[in-house]
């Protein structure tokens, strides 16, 4: 006897998915993806029915609680649907097609073309693009003598973590919109900060938190500066300055760097009329010379009769090793000044150097007239450094844990300062002359007579050793010898006896 048909359903698609056991990714979602691939790619019609999750957990050979969770996963992100009687079925509209613009055929990949030709850049762009390559860091680890590298190591990240749990943990950070000119608290910590500690005079209404010593230099050349305006530089100098100036649209007028600093008259001959003066007065960058008393208040004088402004860079005025530094030019300028007057001093610092540069944290203290051109500028720039980085660092300054961390971190690049020396003492003599310097976190090595700088800095990349050849920071043609420019905060003694040996075998090939 024939018993009645059973009724079938309709039938199931062919699903073609492959699933590896021994790979990192959860079984479950490795069916989820493929189930989502499948329906997104089409290869799985819409409102077609999948297999029962018994089947299809049998054909992949994996348990059927794992089908379940993928399953799960998609019908709660609306790939599927199930019906009474009906089975599980791939949606009509899956959401990513609603949410998506399709994707025009692929064609052979296309060239890009020449910086000389690209059709949409603008002047300003052209020159962002051939300047700002220059600040970019070659990828992977840092190496000795790589410049602007802190001591990483010293980095407080126990107590950081400490701090920035505390504040999520009782939820006492602000998630919304910040003014521009930072955190209040931070600006009052940093304000009592360099008033204790470099001098400057400035309320912190003046304070303005900013996302490194870049973005500074970045505020300054948009909100002071028009093109064509004169800008003195340090000749040598800071490159990351004279990208931001150049970009701008500034002519800039190098001015030579003697033993007592910025040679003002010089300047004053160049240029009398310009509009801004760009000076690393406590320790020169790169030379390392400190501006003299006489050459302070003569850019003072030239400023205050001008009217221009002056944009004092105190990058790592933190690293002193052997006596006191001379008070900055803001708090002098505010000494000086007589009733009336405004001020013409920017001040810009950084934590990039005493904690990490990963955080991007930094300040400037602006004069009272321009408090709000920069709150407005900064707000269109990037609205306002993060605000959890804010918190802890207002929290680290104000509890004391950032003077005790500069104490640690100076002793320490002290002693690798020291090490480097007495290296290059033992290994280097005849090939480059390196002298100890009471501040900073590079040296000058003054290289042996007739040789190339940029060709030993090129020697010297081969064999793992960054450096910087001092002849880049010049615009014109340096006056002395060739040098190198090497960083050692960052490193520490293993390596930098290391880098030495490296450098020395460079060296070798350049001086034959």
């Amino acid at each position: 006897m024939i018993g009645p048909k059973r009724k079938r359903g309709p039938a199931s698609p062919v699903v073609q998915l492959v699933v590896d056991p021994d790979a990192a990714t959860p079984l479950y979602r490795q069916v989820y993806e493929g189930l989502r691939d499948a329906i997104l790619s089409g290869r799985l019609a819409r409102g077609a029915r999948l297999p029962s999750t018994r089947a299809l957990a049998t054909d992949l050979g994996v348990a059927r609680n794992t089908v379940l969770l993928a399953f799960e996963q998609l019908r709660s992100e609306g790939y599927l649907h199930g019906r009474r009687g009906g089975g599980t079925r791939a949606r009509e509209l899956a959401p990513d097609a609603m949410l998506t613009v399709p994707r025009p055929p692929r064609t052979r990949a296309v060239k890009r073309a020449p910086a000389d030709v690209a059709p949409a850049i603008s002047t300003r762009g052209r020159l962002l693009v051939e300047t700002g390559s220059t600040l970019i860091r070659a990828p992977g680890k840092h190496a000795p003598f790589e410049l602007g590298v802190p001591a990483i190591d010293a980095f407080p990240m126990r107590r950081w973590a400490q701090l920035a749990g505390r504040r999520w943990r009782r939820g006492d950070v602000d998630l919304g919109e910040l003014d521009p000119a930072g955190e209040p608290a931070l600006r009052a910590a940093i304000a009592s900060y360099v008033g204790t500690s470099r001098g400057v005079r400035c309320t912190p209404e003046q304070v303005l938190v900013l996302n490194g010593a870049q973005q500074a230099l970045h505020l300054v050349s948009q909100v002071l500066l028009d093109p064509g305006d004169d800008v003195w530089i340090e000749e040598p100098g800071y490159v990351g300055a004279r990208v931001a100036f150049l970009a701008a649209g500034a002519r800039l007028v190098p001015v030579r760097v003697d033993d007592d600093g910025l040679d003002v008259a010089e300047g004053m001959r160049s240029a009398p009329r310009a509009r801004l003066a760009y000076v690393t007065p406590s320790h020169q960058f790169p030379l390392g010379v400190v501006m003299s008393a006489s050459r302070r208040l003569q850019l003072l004088a030239w400023a205050g009769a001008s009217g221009a402004w002056i944009l004092e860079d105190d990058y790592d005025s933190e690293f002193r090793y052997a006596g006191r530094p001379l008070p900055c030019l803001q708090g002098l300028e505010v000494e000086q000044r007589a009733p009336g007057q405004h001020a013409h001093v920017l001040y810009a610092g950084t934590f990039s150097k005493t904690l990490v540069s990963g955080l991007r944290l930094g300040y400037m203290i602006v004069p009272d007239v321009l408090i709000d051109a920069f709150r407005a500028a900064r707000s269109v720039v990037d609205r306002h450094t993060p605000m959890p980085y804010q918190h802890v660092l207002a929290d680290f300054i104000g509890e004391g844990h950032y003077f005790r961390h500069i104490r640690h971190v100076r002793a320490l690049c002290a002693e690798r300062q020291e090490a480097l020396v007495d290296a290059a003492r033992k290994r280097l003599t005849g090939l480059i002359e390196i002298a100890p310097d009471p501040a900073g976190l590079h040296l000058l090595g003054r290289l042996a007579p007739g040789m190339n700088d940029v060709a030993a800095y090129e020697a010297a990349m081969a064999r793992g050793v960054r450096s910087w050849a001092l002849s880049k920071f010049h615009l014109g043609t340096p006056a002395r010898g060739g040098a190198l420019v090497l960083g050692y905060g960052g490193f520490a003694e293993p390596a930098i006896r290391r880098g030495v040996e490296q450098l020395a075998r460079a060296l070798e090939t350049v001086s034959r």
